[in-house]
């Protein structure tokens, strides 16, 4: 399916990727696992490009979990490198699309290289407006979660907010993604069917898309198949379909 195909009046205005399948990809093809993360980079540039020449206004890439830094040292070290290398080769990229880098996650974990070079391409890329990146880093929801409830526990303990004003939107405020609206698609690659800890308060009422294919697979050829599926779906909110019509 082309990207020609979508219709432009009813995209997501935010959408979330699973980018999950680089380490089997390289291990389909008996290289090592830092060979997929380079090649998992290509399908990034793809899909960034893809989604603004879309117009989608918010995207968010699933790039470093928590639980990452679990992986043997040398992925980890080796992703670190590459993330480094990936955002000074991706600079012009995202100032050319008029695209709006930003970081969510524990970003305190980060190498100060990598810290140090995020840094500088969000604030190179901040007065853009055409589209919103977020990479999420060091990240989990679970963690993200808990560190709301702190925040707003300290507020009511202070008496900046009261018990009783807690609601939905004062949860959302001291949430990570305080500045994106809740995500309508999230879009996961490999074949697995799972969530991983990733933006669950924020998929709430999000329509999840599994794909078989490894994420340095991934084209724009796919992206579209996504998308185009989510605009055939009824999206109810709770409601009857008798109520949304």
């Amino acid at each position: 399916m082309s990207i020609d195909k979508i219709n432009k009046d009813y995209l997501p205005k935010h959408l979330a990727i699973i980018m999950d399948g680089n380490g089997r990809w390289a291990k389909q093809k008996g290289m090592l696992r830092a060979i997929g993360h380079e090649n998992g980079t290509k399908a990034v540039r793809t899909t960034v490009e893809s989604c603004a020449k879309l117009g989608v206004e918010n995207l968010t890439l699933y790039a470093f979990s928590t639980e990452n830094w679990n992986r043997p040292k040398l992925e980890v070290d080796t992703l670190m490198k590459l993330l480094v290398s990936s955002l000074k080769k991706e600079i012009n990229t995202l100032l050319d699309n008029n695209i709006k880098l930003n970081a969510i996650g524990n970003l305190s974990l980060l190498p100060k290289k990598v810290s140090k070079e995020l840094q500088e391409v969000i604030n190179l890329t901040s007065k853009n407006t055409h589209m919103n990146l977020t990479l999420a880093l060091s990240y989990g929801s679970r963690e993200e979660l808990v560190t709301a409830v702190k925040e707003i526990s300290n507020k009511v303990k202070n008496n900046i907010i009261s018990e009783e004003s807690i609601d939905q939107s004062v949860i959302n405020k001291h949430l990570y993604t305080n500045n994106l609206p809740d995500v309508d698609l999230l879009i996961r690659t490999s074949g697995e069917q799972r969530i991983s800890n990733f933006l669950l308060w924020q998929i709430a009422y999000a329509e999840l898309y599994f794909t078989p294919v490894l994420w340095p697979d991934f084209t724009e050829q796919h992206l579209s198949e996504a998308i185009i599926e989510y605009q055939k779906r009824e999206r109810r909110f709770g409601k009857t379909s008798e109520q949304i019509s």
